[in-house]
């Protein structure tokens, strides 16, 4: 019975193929010159499948020829007369597969046929083979892409506890600022992160570290002229790939501390059970000092920051679901808590009159600000993977919250304010990206993007009313709520072809279609195309051009009632607050890649971008949180230089990065500068207050006799300061060592111990001066500092 419903079933499919096909029943008639039917079959996974027992049936079900498939995969049928056929495949523990094939006069016709396995899936495997097909759907195809993969990151002078933005400071054209900020290509943050390809919605800008070392297999920094698929943010995209548990199961249990009071616990294991693999992740992290490297940097240059304890907790988990080999869901969660003391700066002098407070005797050291942060966030994807067609549909989320203690009473004396502030942002959206390879030398790309965003400002202002002079006119400090609460939504659309015109040259052309609906109602179309050539074996040239839409962070907008404060300690000296807009740019790329012997590859870069409402951020109050605010007009344009070696157990690399970003006239929310300011701006070009002209990064490693030793210098010629940021700081260079050695023992799994040096020559470097656009108070790098570490792996 069997046998004769699949019989039945081959017989609907070439009735219908006779029905919808050109020729007819007699034309498929048994005649004319014979030809050959040649194929190869396949598992799912893409994989040759031999010894699989093939039948050649005409429509009336007789068997015209039968062959078996050879070590490849690969069979024949000769002398097949002309007609319309069916190529049966069977094999132990597979299903049967079929497939329906036209044999013309005189031509050779092709059958691949892929059979499914009645086994248990092989997670590992098929997980690869889908994780290559996710990065297939969006490539960075005419970029420029740096790469740091999880054995980096461990090589490195403190391994995965190293802080996540001191990983990316390893790439090319990526400055530090304080607060764990980072500065792409001139850019202020307009950064995007991606897990596994779907896209992290932005949160409120604390100085937290979300993205933990520890999660990640690979990451990969992509800048330039970016294909369709990336939008908004785009200074440059955080490409992470995440760990899992069908690769590499079992955990690691590890303990990490030393100066400043700091120790760090943290776990993580992974494993899998049939079609589901899963990974978690988490550390707790304690700093009684906290200083650059964990928490904020100190706002003096003392060898002990000033009230500068911190706490963070991270968690982290992925789980994956096989429903079968061409079908994955996946889901990711994270967690970061976070509680900071602001470190205080000494020296301060008393500027109000409290009354019940003896200003005589206040000292500034003694002053108590806190700030505490809560990110949340999860991922449901359901990917695909049939044939040529490549999707994945994705929903996100996140929570995130901010809450600014003030010194209630020190506050108002020094500055006149004593703001609580909280801030809480939560964000919904969908994600969809496709790809489907339309002929061998076309593959088509698409997609989609929705969010719905909702951002809350709570402040609670403490202040002293002033006459018109700012003098002031009573020591009894009052209270002015100051609140606002906004909805947004985005909107995305793509579509981009990527041309292989000759197997030397590839032309990736496409437009994206963004709406901002929010304070804001506006859009953009934004072409973009890139050209890869490579000319001969070992060398890649690069080019392209993008039109950017960047909208403001909808939790980053000031929506201060300026009007409230008048009469206060908090007036502005300008009333004019017009609105945030979004940023408009041009944006040329063009780079080479030369691998010069094996193992050694160089590379050279350029770019220029031009861009209007360009769009800069700044700290305008005691509360470390940030606001947005719009240049006129401004441009950046750079050059970088990389290279990179490595051959056996040593690994080299040196980055070298040229920049100048700079803008003219502040258009919106001119209430948080002096006037001298604006006026000076409003007719001058102004280099931007995170502009730094040389950034370069250098690293090796080397594994001798089982012993990893390493080091990585960053050297930096300094942010702008001063008045309109006519200033310049100091350069820099901070170097660090790492050593690390697994040690194994009989019926255990390795013991990894490692001790690291944290700026060995004890370089005091200023990052900040508390002067400048937007700038608020000094901040200062982290002094040399050790560190001990020991992990168990079970």
């Amino acid at each position: 019975m069997r046998r004769l419903s699949r019989s039945f079933g081959v017989g609907v499919l070439i009735c219908t193929k006779l029905f919808l096909g050109s020729e007819t029943q007699a034309e498929s008639a048994i005649a004319g010159e014979s030809a050959r039917v040649s194929g190869h079959t396949k598992d799912a996974l893409d994989r040759p499948l031999a010894d699989v027992r093939l039948r050649l049936e005409a429509p009336d079900g007789r068997t015209v020829g039968e062959t078996t498939s050879g070590p490849d995969g690969s069979f024949r049928f000769e002398n097949v007369p002309p007609g319309i056929y069916s190529v049966q495949g069977d094999k132990s523990d597979f299903e049967t597969a079929t497939v329906i094939v036209t044999v013309h006069e005189g031509a050779e016709a092709s059958a691949d046929l892929v059979l499914a396995s009645r086994k248990p899936l092989d997670v590992s495997v098929v997980g690869k083979k889908l994780d290559v097909a996710r990065n297939k759907i969006t490539p960075s195809t005419g970029s420029s892409v740096y790469q740091i993969t999880n054995d980096a990151i461990k090589a490195q002078p403190q391994g995965e506890s190293a802080q996540f933005n001191q990983v990316l400071l390893q790439a090319p054209g990526v400055a530090q600022d304080s607060f764990g900020q980072l500065h792409v290509r001139g850019d202020h943050a307009n950064l995007q992160y991606r897990f596994n390809g779907v896209l992290l919605p932005e949160g409120i800008t604390g100085f937290g570290q979300v993205v933990d070392s520890r999660f990640i297999d690979q990451v990969s920094l992509i800048t330039g002229a970016l294909p369709a698929q990336y939008g908004y943010r785009t200074a440059g995209v955080v490409e992470l790939q995440t760990k899992s548990g069908a690769y590499e199961p079992g955990g690691t249990i590890g303990l990490y501390g030393g100066s400043h009071n700091t120790i760090e616990s943290s776990l993580e294991y992974g494993g899998s059970k049939g079609p589901l693999s899963y990974y978690f992740a988490g550390d707790f992290l304690y700093s009684g000092l906290g200083t650059q490297n964990y928490g904020i940097e100190a706002a003096a240059p003392g060898l002990n920051p000033i009230h500068d304890r911190n706490d963070q907790t991270k968690g982290f988990g992925y789980f994956s679901y096989l429903l079968d080999p061409t079908t994955r869901i996946s889901f990711i969660t994270g967690n970061y808590l976070g509680d900071f003391n602001i470190p205080n700066r000494p020296g301060q002098s008393p500027a109000f009159n409290v009354n019940g407070a003896s200003t005589s005797n206040l000292d500034s050291t003694n002053l108590n600000e806190t700030q505490s942060e809560w990110t949340s966030y999860a991922f449901l994807a359901l990917q695909k993977s049939i044939n040529d067609l490549d999707f994945q549909i994705s929903y996100f989320t996140r929570y995130t919250k901010t809450n600014f203690h003030p010194d209630p009473i020190g506050d108002i004396v020094f500055t006149g304010v004593a703001s609580h502030d909280i801030r809480t942002d939560f964000v919904n959206g969908l994600q969809g990206d496709g790809s489907y390879k339309l002929t061998e030398s076309h593959t088509l790309r698409g997609g989609f993007f929705f969010q719905n965003e909702h951002a809350i400002s709570n402040n609670d202002v403490s202040v002293l009313p002033v006459d018109s002079t700012g003098a002031q006119t009573s020591n009894i400090p009052f209270s002015i709520g100051d609140g606002s609460s906004i909805v947004g939504y985005r909107y995305g659309l793509y579509v981009q072809d990527e041309w292989q015109i000759t197997p030397q040259l590839t032309l990736n052309f496409g437009t994206r279609w963004d709406r901002e609906a929010s304070f804001i109602h506006t859009g953009q179309i934004s072409p973009r195309i890139n050209v890869v050539y490579k000319p001969w074996v070992g060398t890649t040239i690069h080019a392209g051009y993008a039109r950017y839409f960047t909208p403001p962070p909808l939790e980053l907008v000031p929506t201060n009632s300026v009007t409230k404060f008048n009469g206060t300690t908090n007036e502005p000296e300008v009333k004019l607050d017009a609105t945030v807009r979004p940023e408009r740019s041009h944006y040329l790329d063009v780079g080479v890649i030369q691998q010069v012997i094996p193992g050694l590859q160089l590379g050279a870069d350029a770019y220029y971008k031009r861009a209007s409402n360009l769009i800069d951020e700044g700290q305008f109050g005691s509360a470390l949180i940030f606001s947005t605010f719009n240049y006129a007009q401004g441009y950046v344009y750079g050059t970088e230089l990389t290279g990179s070696y490595q051959v056996g157990d040593f690994t080299a690399y040196a980055n070298l990065a040229y920049s100048v970003a700079r803008g003219q006239d502040i258009v919106s929310s001119q209430f948080e500068f002096g006037q001298d300011e604006l006026n000076y701006i409003r007719t001058h070009y102004i280099y931007l207050d995170h502009d730094q002209r040389y950034t370069t990064s250098t690293g090796i490693s080397y594994r001798w006799l089982g012993t990893t030793f390493s080091a990585n210098m960053l050297t930096g010629s300094g942010l702008r300061a001063g008045f309109v940021n006519s200033e310049k700081l100091n350069n820099y260079e901070v170097v660090n060592l790492g050593v690390s050695r697994a040690f194994s023992f009989e019926g255990l799994k390795p013991l990894t111990l490692r001790f690291d040096v944290v700026n060995l020559f004890d370089r005091n470097y200023e990052i900040r001066t508390g002067t400048g656009v937007g700038v608020g108070a000094p901040q200062f790098g982290a002094r040399r500092s050790y560190y001990v570490g020991v992990s168990q792996q079970f």
